[in-house]
């Protein structure tokens, strides 16, 4: 009798063996490879070099040459301001330099016939010494007049306004007609070969930022595109009010794809971890606890995954080196060629049934 209910047990319990449900799981071979660390930041483009464009004359806008968008060369026309004034000014002004040569000429032959009779002892001293002050004084006149002239044809040069640099009007702040404010710019020019972006990085960042590293830069409006950049100034000194310290990042814009004001999120590459395990990050559990280390109460990330084995689903604790947005780089808790389960692990507990049903490729 013993034996025969010992039988029974023993066919129970294999039954329920053959009638334990397995889950379906995908898994793949844990193996040796590399991290990209990387910080990321958020920040806003702009033009490598924007210059503003002003009027001198503040006075009406006459035309303009060209409009936002368009590109400009050096020294070609932004604008023409009415200069009205300055031109009736001008007109005096060389009227009145045609008059201090005209006494120029009269004194200049008058101080060579002084100095002739001075030589022929015709005249006195006295008389030479005021012939020749009345020539250079009209002498002085005239370059007076001279410089007037010059700095009058110089404002009247400011009514046509000219570009400073070659490159893509930005931003047009006036119409045709408006009354120009030499505090107000008329333009602004920006050069777009090239943009920069900067952003605050904090003070635990700046020992591993350095000049020269890569940057892949992201925008909204290319999701599927990675533009890349290099560092390209560190401030020297930090905000005392933040403790954050300004990055400049130089990117590449031949297309002119990226536009300033775009708003971008900046991935620096401040080192690689070689031949080291290697576990997707979406594969894995995360748990947050608190733990008391050294007497202190802190927030521990914890990363747990499954590995299938003999039918089994088998967790484990990672001992974690570096985590990013995608990879984790693990120098324990797992080991080369076993099992990772990648699709399925969050139905399963440890030690369940489990059968792999991988995906042919």
């Amino acid at each position: 009798v013993i034996i025969a209910l010992a039988t029974a047990g023993c066919d129970g319990q294999n039954s329920e063996a053959k009638n334990e449900e397995k889950i379906p799981v995908e898994t793949q071979t844990i193996q040796l490879g590399k991290v990209i660390q990387s910080i990321q930041y958020n920040g806003d483009i702009k033009a490598e070099l924007e210059v503003r464009v002003f009027s001198k004359i503040p006075d009406r806008i006459e035309q303009f040459f060209i409009d936002e968008g368009d590109f400009i060369q050096k020294g070609k026309p932004v604008a023409k301001i009415v200069a009205t004034a300055i031109e009736q000014g001008l007109l005096q002004v060389e009227a009145a330099l045609v008059a201090a040569r005209a006494q120029e000429a009269n004194l200049r032959v008058e101080f060579e016939r002084a100095q002739r009779l001075n030589r022929e002892n015709a005249m006195s001293k006295q008389q030479f010494d005021g012939a020749k002050t009345q020539y250079e004084a009209v002498k002085a006149q005239v370059k007076q007049a001279e410089a007037v002239v010059m700095g009058a044809k110089s404002q009247l040069a400011d009514a046509m306004v000219t570009a400073p640099i070659s490159g893509i009007i930005g931003t047009r702040f006036y119409e045709a007609g408006d009354m120009a404010n030499p505090a107000i710019p008329l333009v602004s020019i920006v050069q777009m070969n090239r943009v920069k972006i900067i952003f605050d990085a904090t003070e635990e960042d700046l020992g591993v930022l350095s000049l020269g590293q890569e940057a892949a830069v992201f925008v909204r409006s290319y999701s599927n595109r990675t533009f890349s950049g290099v560092v390209t100034k560190i401030s020297p000194v930090l905000d005392p009010l933040s403790r954050m310290a300004k990055i400049e990042v130089i990117v590449d814009n031949p297309e002119n794809k990226l536009k300033p004001g775009m708003f971008a999120r900046i991935e620096v590459v401040t080192g690689v971890i070689k031949d080291t395990i290697i576990i997707p990050r979406h594969t894995t559990i995360e748990s947050t606890t608190m733990e008391n280390i050294n007497g202190e109460d802190q927030i521990v990330k914890n990363y747990f995954i499954f590995v299938a084995d003999s039918g089994r689903a088998i967790q484990k604790k990672l001992e974690v080196i570096y985590v990013n947005h995608t990879n984790i780089a693990v120098s324990a808790g797992v080991e080369l060629g076993e099992q990772l389960i990648t699709l399925g692990q969050n139905y399963l507990r440890d030690g369940v049934g489990v059968i792999i049903e991988n995906r042919k490729e």
